[in-house]
This record gives structure tokens, sequence and C-alpha cells, in this order.
């Protein structure tokens, strides 16, 4: 096996650091997006020496520490707090709060990411049509094993200053969760009682 160079070594960090930085401060949330759109402000739209994930995800937390740590902990503190009451809305549901929001490192433009659980999509569709909450539905693919990838039904409803998306699973699905972008491994996801300890910390 091939020795990585000092150079790429180099430009793995260097685009690391930018795709963090866009994440951060453009509302990016897709890694590869953010990865290919650093690269091409680097000069080097054709790189081979792509960061993995974790290393983007790595050099986030950095950026936030170094340049928007007091901001970033308003703001952290602020999200789990919405997600707390949309939890406590939804109950009903089982909600899991999972990424970014969970993790601690949701930028400015972060969404609030709860998982959800019913018998039929229809449950949850009916439930806000009752509560008047206006709401966009649509699906999102996730990868639920090393090749395979399954679609779930995604609504999204804004909760005062904050958007939220919901992804609804089978009520089985609580069993495993679908995995991570960062690392490949089933999603971290914490409910209501989870979510008021790390209130209770912040």
């Amino acid at each position: 096996m091939r020795k990585e160079s000092v150079h790429a070594r180099q430009m793995r960090v260097r685009i690391a650091q930018e795709a963090a930085r866009l994440m951060a401060e453009e509302g990016i949330h897709d890694f590869y997006a953010a990865k290919r759109k650093a690269a091409q402000h680097l000069g080097a739209p054709d790189t081979r020496n792509m960061p993995r994930n974790l290393e983007v995800q790595e050099a986030l937390a950095e950026y936030q520490r170094l340049f928007r740590d007091r901001q970033q902990a308003h703001h952290l503190h602020e999200l789990r707090l919405g997600a707390l009451r949309a939890m406590r809305f939804l109950s009903g549901f089982n909600p899991q709060l999972v990424g970014s929001v969970l993790s601690g490192l949701a930028g400015r433009h972060a969404d609030i990411n709860l998982h959800l659980f019913a018998d039929t999509p229809e449950e949850l569709t009916l439930f806000l049509m009752e509560a008047h909450i206006p709401f966009r539905s649509g699906s999102r693919r996730l990868r639920t094993g090393r090749d395979s990838w399954q679609e779930y039904p995604c609504y999204e409803f804004r909760a005062g200053e904050h958007a939220v998306e919901l992804l609804v699973f089978p009520r089985e699905g609580r069993r495993e969760a679908p995995r991570s972008p960062v690392d490949g491994r089933p999603m971290a996801r914490a409910g209501i009682r989870e979510v008021e300890a790390l209130l209770a910390e912040d």
C-alpha cells in the first residue's frame, strides 16, 4: 500500500477545514457536497485527497470551538429546547432526537431532526392536520446496512424559529437505527428523558 504523501495529507486537512467552515457558515448539510465545494474553493476540484466524513466532523467541532464558542453554546441550547418541545408535542410517536442537535455540532442553519414511529405514516399526517400544523411531506433515503438503502416518509414544519424534520419509521424500527453518514454506524438517538438530561447539563 502506497504511503500517503505530506502534500496529500495537507490537502486532506485543508479540505476538511474548508468543508467544516462551509457547513457551519453556509448551512450545507451534506458532507459530500461540502467536500466538493471546499475542493473547488481550494483550486483542487479533481483531487483524490478527500477527507473522510469523520475528519470533516472533527474539523467542524474545532471550528465551532475556535470561532463560535459562546454563540454555539447558546444556539445549541435553544435548538435542544425547541427539540424537547416538539418531542413532547409528538410524544405519541415515541420521538427520538438525532443528528447535529444531539451531537452538539448544530450550526446556525441546522434543522431539528426527529425519528418517529408509527404503524402507518398517515397517522402522523392526520395528527398534524388535526393540530392545524402546516407541513411539507416527501421522503428521505437512508442507508440501513453496508450496501442497503431505504426510503422513509419525511415531514417538515416550523416550530417558532426552528425548522423541524420528521422521519417516520415502522414501530419495530426502534430496534436499530439507520446508519450514520459520518461513521457508518447506527445513528445515535435520544428520547425525551435523554434530551432533558442534555439540557440540564447545558
